[in-house]
């Protein structure tokens, strides 16, 4: 027989929006800031110390519960495809050496998720290419995943955004404080407190302000759990600088709607780990960094790190 709370938790449970299983990770970008390094090879492949960026990005996705993801790519990804497929010969010949460690390695690649491919045609900007993922989400919230930025996995970011979303039935998006003077180089959120600490409603949203416009200092950062009501406003929003269609846009009318179903938007606001691999200085600095944290790199790594820096100086 059910006690009070046993009612109580299930209440709580029917009031929850669904779960979050599906996400997007768009991967269409041409990387002109890497070339000549991405004139054959897709940006998402280069690899932070062993793995390629992109594998970072599935398996945050795989962590928080996700495991249907559908990767929006464009001309010159098929490498995208093949590193998550089978690789018989690689594995027939790691298999006859018996070197069991790598070969447990590169299978561990192709079983992370249900892995998906749409492409995105015309470059339209971010916006456009998380409308190009309309059919495979239907009525579903869904979590985007930008590969630029990579979030550790000691500092999870992702399950809290579901929680809030599914707690909120709303969209929600991953903030961060940076220094005002590089506020110009993201999309800046007006917000009010909620009453929990790490969790804000956005009133409103600007795409890379001038510092003395921007209204905070909290940028969104790559990570998004979206109402599929998003949709529809990407449908309506206009092209914008350079001819593209902008996430954020479509952001700012949801926050509008805070008061209808589907509406409204919040922040999570991240203090944790993130690494930036979208240029090629801060790509520079997360392999770094992430060598550094490796139990069988970091040692001989730091070492020669410190004598490396001593050198220099």
């Amino acid at each position: 027989m059910a006690t009070a709370s046993d009612l109580t938790e299930l209440q709580q449970r029917r009031a929850l929006g669904p779960l979050v299983t599906k996400a997007v990770i768009p991967a269409a970008g041409l990387g002109t800031r890497f070339l000549p390094a991405t004139k054959a090879t897709p940006k998402e492949m280069l690899p932070v110390v062993d793995k390629p960026a992109i594998q970072y990005v599935v398996e945050e996705a795989v962590s928080a519960g996700l495991d249907d993801i559908l990767v929006i790519t464009g001309r010159n990804k098929r490498s995208l495809e093949d590193h998550f497929d089978r690789a018989w010969e690689l594995e027939a010949a790691l298999e006859a050496k018996g070197d069991t460690h790598r070969l447990a390695r590169i299978r561990k690649s192709q079983v992370l998720a249900d892995m998906y491919y749409v492409r995105q045609g015309d470059p339209r900007g971010l916006g456009h290419a998380v409308l190009c993922a309309a059919n495979h989400i239907g009525s579903n919230p869904f979590a985007v995943l930008l590969g630029d930025d990579l979030i550790d996995e000691r500092d999870p970011l992702l399950g809290r955004m579901i929680d809030v979303q599914r707690h909120t039935q709303a969209s929600v998006v991953a903030l961060m404080e940076v220094p005002p003077e590089q506020v110009h180089l993201y999309g800046c959120a007006a917000v009010e407190p909620t009453g929990q600490h790490d969790v804000v409603r956005v009133t409103g949203m600007v795409e890379k302000p001038d510092v003395g416009e921007a209204p905070s200092n909290l940028a969104v950062i790559g990570r998004y759990v979206l109402h599929w009501r998003v949709f529809d406003f990407l449908r309506e929003t206009e092209p914008g600088r350079g001819g593209e269609i902008q996430l954020t846009d479509a952001l700012q009318g949801l926050a509008q709607q805070h008061r209808t179903p589907g509406g409204g938007v919040y922040g999570v606001v991240f203090r944790g780990r993130r690494y930036d691999t979208g240029d090629r200085l801060d790509y520079l600095k997360a392999v770094v960094q992430l060598a550094c944290e490796r139990a069988d790199l970091g040692p001989d790594m730091r070492t020669w790190l410190r004598g490396y820096v001593a050198d220099m100086t």
